[in-house]
C-alpha cells in the first residue's frame, strides 16, 4: 500500500480500460466508506490498482496552521494514517493485494482533485447519502456535479439514509386516518440486491453504445443478468415515415423505439472473451421520459448504467439533466458513462 500527497497536477490522457486505476473518494463518512468498499470489492475481480483520493483542506478542528515543514509533515502522516486505517476498516472479508492500493492525499476540493487525478483512470468512484428533493434542489449534489463534469465513467454508490425513511413514515402515518401503521415505501423487487439485474438505459446515440459496452462489461463480470432499457416519448424517435407533418400513434411510436433499439444492439459487439455461457441480455423499451422511467428500473436493479444524456436551453435549467436527476434520486449505485 503506497502513500501519496499531492498539489493539483496534470496527467496523462484519457482511457477507458481495466489497464488504468479505479479511483474512489473518501472522507471518513459513511457513503465514502460504502464507495471505498465497492471499488475494493471490484478490483479484486478485475485486478486493478485503487487509488483512495482525501482531498482536504485545513480546518478549525485541525488546530493551527502548521508554520513549517515539520508540522505540515506531521499533518501529512496523520492524514497517511487516516487513509490505512479506512483501507484497512473497508477491506475486512476481501483478500486484497495491499501493491494494488494506492493512498492519495490533496489539499484541494474534492470535485477538483476527483477530475484531476482520475482524468486518465478506468473509473472515478463516490459514495451518496439519499436527500429529498428539496434538500437536493438547494443543496445540490457532489456526486451529480461529477458525474456531469468528469469525462470518464463515475459510480456513484448510494447509502440507505434511515433517517429520511423515518420521517417518510411519520408523514404518512399522520396522513391516514387508520389505527394500523402503514409505511410510505413502496414494494420493491423481493430479490436481495445482489441478485437483481444490471440495468442500462439507451437511446440510440453513441453515447449510449458506450453505456451498454460498459453494462455489458459489468454484467459480465458479476455473472448478473442484464436489461437494456429504452425509455422513450414521441420527440426522442425523429420524423416517423407517413407522420412527417402529424404525431404519431403511440403504438407507431412504439414499433419505432423498438427498432432503434434492435439497431443499437446490433451495432455492439459482445466480446466473446470473459463473457459467462449462461450470459442474459434483454432489451424493452417503454413509453416513458427517460428520467423517470430508469429511476422506476433502479428500485428493482442492482446497478443502473448511463449515458451522460442532456438538456438543453430552459429545460436543463429547471429540470436539470437526465443523468442528474437519475444520480440524485435513483435507489441503487449509478453509473454514469460519457
Amino acid at each position: 500500500m503506497s502513500d501519496t500527497t499531492l498539489n493539483a497536477t496534470g496527467s496523462e490522457s484519457i482511457a477507458d480500460t481495466r489497464l488504468h486505476d479505479i479511483v474512489v473518494g473518501v472522507d471518513g463518512s459513511d457513503e465514502s466508506f460504502a464507495a471505498l468498499r465497492w471499488a475494493l470489492n471490484e478490483a479484486s475481480l478485475t485486478g486493478q490498482q485503487v487509488n483512495a483520493v482525501f482531498a482536504w483542506s485545513h480546518s478549525w478542528d485541525m488546530g493551527s496552521e502548521p508554520e513549517d515543514e515539520e508540522q505540515w509533515a506531521e499533518v501529512r502522516h496523520d492524514i497517511a494514517q487516516k487513509l490505512r486505517d479506512w483501507v484497512s476498516e473497508a477491506s475486512q472479508g476481501m483478500t486484497i493485494n495491499e501493491d494494488h492500493v494506492k493512498l492519495t492525499s490533496v489539499k484541494a476540493t474534492g470535485t477538483s482533485a476527483l477530475l484531476e487525478i482520475g482524468r486518465d483512470a478506468q473509473q472515478i468512484v463516490v459514495g451518496r447519502r439519499s436527500l429529498g428533493r428539496v434538500a437536493r434542489w438547494f443543496l445540490g449534489s457532489l456526486s451529480a456535479s461529477l458525474a456531469e463534469a468528469a469525462e470518464v465513467p463515475v459510480t456513484v454508490v448510494r447509502i440507505l439514509d434511515n433517517e429520511e425513511s423515518s420521517v417518510q413514515d411519520a408523514i404518512a402515518n399522520a396522513l391516514t386516518p387508520s389505527e394500523n401503521t402503514v409505511t410510505y415505501d413502496l414494494p420493491g423487487s423481493p430479490l436481495p440486491r445482489s441478485q437483481r439485474p444490471i440495468v442500462v438505459g439507451v437511446d440510440g446515440s453513441e453515447t449510449s453504445r458506450h453505456a451498454l459496452r460498459f453494462a455489458i462489461d459489468l454484467a459480465a463480470l458479476h455473472h448478473a443478468p442484464l436489461q437494456v432499457m429504452f425509455c422513450w416519448q414521441l420527440k426522442d424517435l425523429g420524423v416517423i415515415e407517413g407522420y412527417e407533418n402529424a404525431i404519431a400513434p403511440i403504438a407507431v411510436g412504439q414499433e419505432r423505439a423498438e427498432r432503434i433499439l434492435d439497431e443499437l444492439l446490433d451495432s455492439v459487439e459482445i466480446p466473446t472473451a470473459g463473457i459467462p455461457d449462461d450470459f442474459q441480455i434483454e432489451s424493452h423499451a417503454f413509453h416513458i421520459s427517460a428520467a423517470k422511467g430508469l429511476i422506476a428500473a433502479s428500485r428493482y436493479a442492482r446497478h443502473l448504467v448511463v449515458g451522460s444524456r442532456g438538456l438543453s436551453g430552459l429545460d436543463a435549467h429547471f429540470l436539470g439533466s437526465v443523468s442528474k436527476q437519475i444520480v440524485n434520486f435513483a435507489d441503487c449505485t449509478v453509473t454514469v458513462v460519457h
